[in-house]
């Protein structure tokens, strides 16, 4: 009896443990990074890095300010075009689709999470930026060569929609059953039961799909570089070119090794990158655990 209590202690610890080196990778990464990045802030401010669209690198100018706007462009018009695409998506396989197109729709849902990036952004090129190129961009600026913020909010919305959905549908699965014959009972309809109960108990799923497909849009690079146009300058509509910064650090840290302060530079925007993943997240969390207490009350 005293062996398998100690055993089971012994487990306790080591599972511990192995949480705690998990948890702390986090950590080790973000200090990595700032550690590479300081000769660029020992040299410019945070202040200057962040609000400067100067990007120079050769004359030692490294103004952040347009690749971030291209990240934030890229991931709203995303999250604008995925997600009520993907609500109604998911609402349709778990609550009006037979069992035979449910069983083809969740496959092909899962699919399309299997496709490689690289795939995507073939395919934005060769369909989406000859689509805004000569059908959609026409009706509102004078030119558009197509590669645009448009077109990687395009390319990334499909890229997420089969996470969203799945998650989503999961979320959804688990409200009690009771809970919607009891509206159906009222006098309720199918539609304002799921607006009214299972819309308002999945709330909390519904962002948890919604952080997590930020997170991805935020870092995804192969797909966005090739269809964004990666012009240093911020975006003033949705057919202008932009440069997220996953596609800033793929496309320069190979080559830019050899200039030191441009090497570092690149690892600001990683760092960069790395601490707005990780405040959003965090904001989510504070938001999600709010929204949980309310509907407990």
């Amino acid at each position: 009896m005293q062996f398998r209590l100690l055993k089971d202690k012994i487990y306790a610890k080591l599972m511990l443990i192995l949480t705690i080196l998990s948890v702390s990778v986090v950590l080790v990464i973000g200090i990595g990074l700032y550690l590479k990045s300081r000769p660029v802030l020992n040299k410019l401010s945070w202040g200057t890095l962040l609000t400067s669209s100067d990007w120079k690198p050769l004359k030692g100018l490294f103004g952040f300010f347009p690749f971030i706007m291209g990240t934030l462009w890229v991931t709203a018009i995303a999250i604008v075009i995925a997600l009520p695409l993907c609500l109604l998506t998911s609402f349709y396989i778990t609550e009006y689709a037979p069992g035979r197109v449910k069983r083809i729709l969740a496959p092909f849902v899962n699919l399309l999470s299997g496709i490689p990036p690289v795939i995507f952004g073939v395919w934005g090129v060769l369909f989406i930026i000859p689509l805004i190129q000569n059908h959609i961009a026409p009706h509102f600026v004078e030119f558009s060569t197509g590669y645009s913020v448009l077109a990687g909010g395009i390319v990334l919305a499909v890229m997420i929609f089969p996470l969203i959905v799945s998650i989503v549908c999961e979320v959804l699965n688990t409200i009690p059953r009771e809970l919607k014959n009891a509206s159906l009972a009222l006098g309720a309809t199918k539609w304002e039961t799921i607006r009214k109960v299972s819309l308002r108990k999945a709330r909390p799923g519904i962002i948890a799909a919604m952080v997590l497909a930020i997170s991805r849009a935020f870092g995804e690079t192969i797909a966005v570089l090739m269809v964004c146009g990666n012009t240093a300058a911020v975006p003033h509509s949705l057919f202008d070119p932009g440069y997220p910064l996953p596609a800033l650090i793929a496309n320069n840290y190979g080559e830019m090794l050899s200039i030191p302060m441009y090497d570092s530079a690149l690892m600001f925007a990683a760092l960069l990158l790395f601490i707005i993943i990780l405040l959003f997240n965090v904001i989510s969390r504070l938001i999600l655990a709010r929204l949980e207490r309310k509907l407990a009350l």
